[in-house]
């Protein structure tokens, strides 16, 4: 089994996941303070890794979220409300320090894309030659696959393979769609967006409007995208994927009649650890 790492904006998850059979064990989640100081939350990742029992000298697959410099292992958020006391880190010297199991290396990966590789090995887009990867959760994720393989560029793909860089009437997309963009547009900033879902399938109108807006629009923005691409399915994760009765049919409306399959994830959170697990054994 190979030991890895789901770092997101909420939360940590270790595990120890088999890249072969996709089975995930040993799971420990523990909440994780984006806002705080860089000891704080390396402090709270070890603590969360050191916690599963791994063989000595295994590689660490560590699926976190950009802007991250992957090749290097060092932290590059800056100005994108999440982990920016971790600018400049070298965070796998961190982890290599830190980690009690004496591990061999750390890989790290795009957590969209380990999400998405995850779901093309075992999961929503097994069988597809170009599949789409959307994570919704603090933030909008986003992977391009193509056999397997990770696309930054090419027809219908944004920048950088980042939807969050693409624009939705002049503004950045996560301004209209994202768990800041949801809460802001409900008007109580004490109701989360799993609050707001609730209230939504209690048919309450505001909620029901705030989220079909939110990813009717989103559709919209893929739609080129997935045309462009030559997409044949597209797979919705993260933490609002949980609402997918809500989610899918605005997404749905949203992309119109673009020629893709639209599914939820097919291997809930295990989707990440899997496709982290497999850049490990590549490694």
């Amino acid at each position: 089994m190979t030991p890895v790492l789901e770092i997101g904006g909420t939360h940590v998850t270790a595990a120890l996941a088999d890249p072969a059979t996709a089975a995930v064990r040993d799971r420990v989640r523990r909440p994780l303070d984006a806002h705080g100081s860089a000891e704080e939350i390396l402090g709270a990742i070890i603590r969360c890794a050191n916690s599963v029992q791994v063989e000595p000298g295994r590689v660490w697959g560590v699926a976190v979220p950009g802007p991250f410099d992957y090749g290097k292992g060092v932290a590059l958020f800056e100005g994108v409300g999440k982990f920016d006391s971790l600018y400049g880190t070298d965070v796998r010297a961190a982890l290599l320090g830190g980690l009690r199991h004496s591990p061999a290396g750390v890989v790290f990966l795009n957590d969209a894309h380990a999400f998405l590789a995850g779901e093309w090995h075992a999961g929503a887009a097994q069988g597809h030659h170009r599949a789409v990867g959307i994570t919704l959760g603090t933030g909008v994720g986003s992977a391009f696959l193509s056999d397997g393989q990770v696309c930054r560029e090419g027809p219908g793909v944004p920048p950088e393979g980042r939807v969050d860089l693409m624009m939705l009437d002049g503004r950045p997309l996560e301004d209209s769609v994202s768990r800041r963009a949801i809460v802001a547009r409900y008007g109580d900033p004490a109701v989360d967006v799993h609050e707001i879902a609730r209230r939504a399938r209690a048919a309450e109108r505001t909620a029901l409007h705030v989220l079909d807006e939110a990813f009717t629009s989103l559709g919209s923005v893929l739609r080129p995208c997935l045309s462009s691409f030559r997409a044949s399915v597209l797979v919705i994760g993260g933490s609002m994927a949980g609402s997918w009765d809500l989610i899918g049919p605005a997404l749905c409306a949203g992309l119109g009649h673009t020629p893709v399959t639209v599914k939820a994830s097919g291997l809930a959170g295990d989707a990440a650890l899997i496709g982290a697990a497999h850049a490990a054994v590549r490694d």
